[in-house]
């Protein structure tokens, strides 16, 4: 290993971990001149830092990190996924509990989508649920127009292409028929922009309502619509492989061999009450009992 190579983290990294922002928020408030190390404003996210360096955000000493937490959220219709939205628009942060520390969404649901929201206080943690390789199923409830049948699926299960885009294939079921409405079940595991609702038109079947319903193994459950629930630290870790621990999807699946062992003899069924060929087992009785 080279010894030129710098020691400490990139500044926008530092900056996530403890909560500042998202690193590309990060790199953008470094860009604006909002941060400071060692008394110098910096311009550039190209700097690694360690914990002697004195950092200031906004001219006030950057906090030690915390550890890292997980919440999850039922996010209603008609708010946006954003800090700051220049419409003018009402933000899931406006309506977030006042008790609730400076999070980041794991992700984002449209305006017009509601369901499970993950939030976190850690940077890196939000890195790691969002990057495609993580390849986590996101579960949803979709309600279309229309009257689909199986074969309307096979280009969303194959994976369709829309505007030169191609999608992952999409796990996609049919629950009921309501009126001129259908009930699906949709899982992706990508969740680019407008996924399932530009896929869902592709094949004629507008979508009126969407729900998400899961995101791995976090469920939205009986979560009320703008509810916070944390998720416990003994659930967070062994789910994403905190403290040195693997990710619950990367560890092998137990399976159950049964033993070896000698097969029940004539004389093992008869001490055990269960029907043998031992002569000293009595045979049953005839009749009625009384």
């Amino acid at each position: 290993m080279s010894t030129d190579t710098p020691k400490g983290d990139r500044i926008a990294k530092v900056l996530a971990r403890a909560g500042v922002a998202s690193r590309r928020e990060a790199e953008r408030m470094i860009e604006a001149g909002r941060i400071a190390v060692n008394g110098k404003t910096i311009d550039s996210p190209a700097l690694n830092v360690t914990g002697r360096d004195r950092i200031l955000v906004d001219g006030k000493p950057l906090a030690a990190p915390e550890p890292a937490r997980l919440w999850l959220y039922h996010k209603p219709t008609g708010l946006v996924t954003t800090h700051k939205d220049e419409q003018g628009r009402e933000t899931i942060f406006d309506h977030l509990p006042e008790d609730l520390p400076r999070v980041m969404s794991v992700g984002r649901l449209d305006l017009n989508s509601e369901g499970l929201l993950l939030l976190t206080n850690d940077g890196g943690v939000k890195r790691q649920l969002e990057l495609p390789a993580t390849g986590w199923l996101r579960k949803y409830r979709v309600r279309v127009n229309g009257r689909p049948t199986e074969d309307t699926f096979t280009p969303l299960r194959k994976g369709i292409t829309i505007d030169g885009e191609t999608f992952q294939p999409m796990q996609v079921s049919l629950d009921r028929q309501q009126g001129a409405n259908a009930w699906l079940t949709v899982g992706i595991r990508e969740g680019r922009n407008r996924e399932i609702r530009r896929a869902m038109e592709a094949v004629g079947l507008p979508v009126n309502r969407l729900m998400r319903v899961s995101y791995g193994p976090f469920q939205l459950g009986n979560l009320k619509s703008g509810e916070v629930e944390e998720v416990r630290r003994r659930v967070m870790r062994d789910q994403l492989g905190l403290d040195g621990a693997k990710p619950a999807e990367e560890r092998p699946k137990p399976t159950r061999k049964r033993k070896p062992g000698p097969k029940p003899t004539a004389r093992d069924g008869a001490r055990s009450g269960k029907p043998g060929t031992s002569k000293s087992a009595k045979p049953p009785r005839k009749g009625p009992r009384r």
